[in-house]
């Protein structure tokens, strides 16, 4: 292939360009024109990430993912890409879906100092999140082509590079899974070098389906067939694709799309073909049917083909027992049966506006249950919310007297058990007061507290709550962590489909939550940060979700324990070599291992 000259672009106005940027900056609003609209956009997104504008400093992510399939098609092409721009100051980038930088390219010696010093370089990510508007960031972040001059970029330490880049999207699933990037001096900025991006990102996804295995080809085929014979919900999955088709994406709500996907993982993955019946975190229910991938002989291999089928459950022939009706409380998740039991008792006192004392170690939803009645029993009645953590500010306890005296509707005190002796005596003064004005005709009252035993004055005050319910901890309800994953990803996963693998839900089964469901959320957010589609594997999950413990850890605890975890799985599980490389002895790590509840990864 013969070498190609880079032609330069006409002269940018830059001044035009940086006055802009530094408006925008200042909070001043940008003329329409003088910004190109992907940029500006960008620019919006950048601020609401709070990236920095005035500094780069990135942190290396720990497992930049240098064996995947995506790499190992990409490097030919990229090498033969730069021996194509020989002699030019050029770098080639391969970034992955997260924007992290997997390989860099280049054959100019200034060019790469630079790219040192802003920090663009293997194991550091390029996303927008953590840079603002860039060539990689930006297109992985809009879907396509984005070709970023000078002061186009947010940082102002990439004013001096232009970078095009292009998304490398997977040849079967169509997910993206990478982008490439040229990069240059802006000086030396060329439409050409988005042309140059825009083919090699053709040819790394041609490599992508060459190195596709048989089963994958298979799953396509299979999905493929099924799509064709009927016109309903159809998607296909497996460890490591997800495919969907148009009808359950606009059918199905995200959070209902989450949930199937669980569900068919768990179903294929156990073998349970038939027909699946599944409860949808929307309220409505589908039958879902499981067709695995076979080899040779009839061999079940991972994946399979899915079609649902929506509606009420299939009925069964002959007579049935009267089902008793399921109380379904908007926004939540569960069935385990204390789970269930504590709903159905928060929920009865407040159809019979008994007063409420609700007990839960932190985390266990005692807020979120709250809500959820009073928006079932008074949809519109707002529910006040008013925390003994603050009780110390002058103001608190008279928002709480005037909401006891004179509110309507619903009153929440929370964290009740936190309050001074002083605070205890004057809540209970004023309970006597609108009990005495039978405020209970117009205001519901519930209060939470994590305190047990009960005693002294918060037990005096706990006599004007008739009623008392207790929220069991998660590790009392834990195959509710099967329905809450797949709803909490849908809540929390903005840019596609996102399954959690079985496996990985084994680790997450096998956790006790000291944290409670609080602590599920938390960890799935950090987990969507790093993983925004496709399926969650267990190296995908943070140090945490690798132990089993029953208390929660000191910061330096923490810190250990993350240390030994990341070790270990560097190392396969090693633990001589686990020790070693931490510094430490054999019979240490043992210890730890066995003082956190560390699950050790398989060899």
């Amino acid at each position: 292939m013969p070498r190609k000259e880079i032609t330069r672009v006409g002269e940018t106005d830059d001044s035009r360009l940086a006055g802009a940027r530094g408006r925008f900056l200042a909070g001043k609003p940008v003329a329409a024109g003088q910004v190109r609209q992907m940029i500006l956009a960008s620019w919006w997104r950048s601020r609401r990430w709070n990236v920095a504008a005035d500094h780069i400093d990135l942190s290396s992510v720990p497992d930049p993912g240098l064996g995947t399939p995506l790499i190992r098609s990409a490097l030919p092409v990229l090498r033969g890409l730069l021996e194509n721009l020989e002699g030019q100051p050029v770098s080639v980038i391969l970034a992955d879906a997260r924007g992290v930088v997997l390989s860099r390219l280049t054959a100019d010696h200034d060019l790469e100092r630079h790219l040192d010093g802003v920090q663009l370089l293997p194991g550091c990510s390029y996303a927008e999140e953590s840079v603002g508007t860039n060539g990689i960031g930006t297109a992985l972040e809009s879907g396509q082509s984005a070709h970023v001059v000078g002061h186009e970029h947010y940082a102002k330490h990439l004013e001096d590079l232009a970078d095009a880049a292009v998304p490398v999207h997977h040849p079967i699933s169509g997910r993206t899974v990478g982008a490439v990037s040229l990069t240059c001096w802006r000086k030396d900025a060329s439409e050409l070098l988005l042309v140059l991006a825009q083919s090699a990102a053709g040819q790394i996804m041609q490599a992508m389906l060459t190195d596709c295995s048989a089963q994958e080809v298979q799953l396509l085929q299979e999905y493929l067939g099924a799509c064709r014979r009927t016109g309903g919900i159809v998607f296909a999955l497996s460890a490591d694709l997800v495919m969907m088709n148009d009808n359950a994406r606009d059918v199905l709500d995200p959070g209902d799309q989450a949930a199937l996907l669980g569900h068919a993982a768990e179903a294929l993955a156990t073998g349970h073909l038939g027909g699946v019946d599944v409860g949808l975190p929307t309220g409505a229910t589908a039958r879902m049917y499981c067709r695995p991938l076979r080899g040779p002989g009839q061999r079940r291999l991972p994946g399979g083909v899915v079609q649902v089928k929506l509606g009420g459950l299939a009925s069964q022939p002959g007579p049935q027992p009267a089902a008793q009706p399921r109380r379904v409380l908007p926004g939540l998740i569960g069935s385990g049966p204390l789970w269930l039991r504590g709903c159905d008792q928060v929920d009865k006192a407040c159809a019979s506006g008994e007063w409420l004392a609700l007990g839960g170690e932190p985390g266990a939803g005692k807020l979120a249950l709250l809500r959820a009645v009073c928006q079932r029993r008074g949809p519109g009645r707002a529910l006040h919310v008013l925390d003994a953590d603050d009780g110390d500010d002058r103001d608190w306890l008279v928002r709480v007297l005037g909401e006891l005296l004179e509110g309507e509707g619903s009153l929440l005190i929370r964290h009740v058990d936190r309050l001074s002796s002083l605070r205890l005596r004057t809540l209970w003064i004023t309970l006597e007061q609108a009990l005495a004005a039978e405020r209970q005709q117009v205001l519901w009252v519930a209060v939470t507290l994590s305190q047990s035993p009960v005693q002294g004055d918060l037990a005096g005050l706990l006599r004007f709550f008739p009623r008392t319910a207790e929220l069991p901890p998660l590790r009392h309800h834990l195959e509710d962590v099967r329905e809450l994953v797949p709803f909490f990803l849908a809540k929390l996963s903005h840019h596609g489909p996102l399954a959690c693998s079985p496996e990985a839900m084994q680790l997450l089964l096998r956790s006790d939550w000291p944290g409670n469901t609080e602590q599920l959320w938390q960890v799935l957010r950090r987990v969507v940060r790093r993983r925004r589609t496709g399926t969650i594997h267990p190296a995908d999950l943070p140090p945490e979700c690798w132990t089993v413990g029953r208390r929660l850890l000191s910061p330096l605890e923490s810190v250990e324990r993350d240390a030994i975890v990341q070790s270990l799985l560097d190392h396969d599980g090693n633990k001589v070599k686990t020790a070693q490389s931490l510094g430490t002895s054999r019979a240490t790590i043992y210890r730890k291992i066995h003082e956190y509840g560390i699950v050790t990864p398989a060899s």
